[in-house]
């Protein structure tokens, strides 16, 4: 998933956790995604940089693409982090410079490793279903491994936690209680997809030095004692053993955490890096069709770069309004 917007701030990022639980409802802001797909930005935000190595959040859908083109990203760069796709309703197919093509259905996972260069696109396919609502996600990669190879990884089964009272979960990656993802993580944190039935009261094992947040996919969902609605992004700290959880009718969420990710790192536009002379670089390698690579059977121009901001571009270290 690419960041689409011609003006992107930058985004100083890291070091910002602390102990204890908390209670922080984040509801994000709409942003525009090619020509016909609106999301909710949830991370990062003016309150909250990151969630554990979860650094970027976007939400969308449901919607309606029926005659529609549906999610059309051209070909964008990234590096230093990882990227995550995940689907309730549609299709996206992904394509990338290692030459990787890949159509991505509810609840298969779609991840894909920067390393220090790769380019890829996603678009709804021709013949598309008519609904489409997903969240794509950012991880980003620890310094030791931040120029590790670029890397494409699809997994259509991924292991199921049933934690009773009307509780399943969907582990993508990372581990829950028991189970494991089969997908590469650098650093401690779990994704998690969380399905609650009618009358759903369970307690969820957490782990107590990983910082959570929840995004609430469907319905209406209370987490924490706190009522949810779909689209929104409730930050619970850390110091957790357990997560209450409940639901009146069906619902969905997914939950998101990790070690407090204390690097100090600069995200701009489609770039997470340390310095912004780093940042500067990638960039003209993007414009110049340099380190890359090219992604082949995108019908369409490659997105071009922004302008690089008129402020700097600085590293910040522990702060939670930096």
């Amino acid at each position: 998933m690419s960041n689409l917007d011609l003006r992107p701030a930058p985004r100083r990022c890291g070091g910002e956790g602390w102990s204890g639980p908390v209670r922080e409802l984040q509801r994000g802001r709409q942003v525009p995604l090619g020509e016909s797909t609106l999301v909710r930005r949830l991370l990062p935000n003016l309150g909250r940089r990151m969630v554990g190595a979860w650094c970027f959040v976007d939400h969308y859908g449901p919607d309606d693409i029926a005659g529609e083109p549906g999610m059309q990203v051209p070909p964008h760069p990234h590096t230093g982090l990882q990227t995550v796709s995940w689907l309730h309703d549609g299709e996206v197919l992904h394509r990338d410079s290692l030459g990787s093509v890949q159509t991505i259905r509810p609840r298969q996972l779609g991840l894909m490793t920067s390393g220090g260069a790769i380019a890829h696109s996603e678009e709804s396919p021709r013949g598309h279903p008519a609904v489409l609502h997903g969240a794509q996600l950012w991880v980003a990669l620890p310094d030791a491994h931040r120029h590790t190879a670029p890397a494409w990884e699809f997994h259509a089964e991924l292991p199921v936690v049933r934690g009773g009272n009307g509780l399943s979960a969907i582990v993508l990656l990372g581990t829950l209680d028991t189970a494991a993802s089969p997908g590469r993580t650098y650093s401690p944190l779990v994704g998690a997809d969380i399905t609650l039935q009618a009358g759903t009261d369970a307690r969820l094992p957490v782990e107590e030095e990983f910082e959570y947040a929840v995004l609430t996919m469907t319905g209406a969902p209370e987490v924490d004692g706190v009522p949810l609605t779909p689209g929104s992004l409730l930050y619970l700290g850390t110091g957790r053993r357990s997560l209450p959880l409940r639901a009146g009718t069906g619902a969905s969420l997914m939950l998101l955490g990790g070690v407090p990710f204390e690097e100090r790192l600069v995200m701009w536009w489609n770039f997470v890096a340390r310095t912004a002379e780093e940042i500067a670089d990638a960039r003209r390698a993007w414009t110049a069709g340099e380190r890359f690579g090219e992604v082949r059977g995108y019908a369409g121009e490659r997105l071009a770069a922004p302008e690089l901001p008129s402020v700097p571009l600085k590293a910040r270290g522990r702060t939670r309004d930096a």
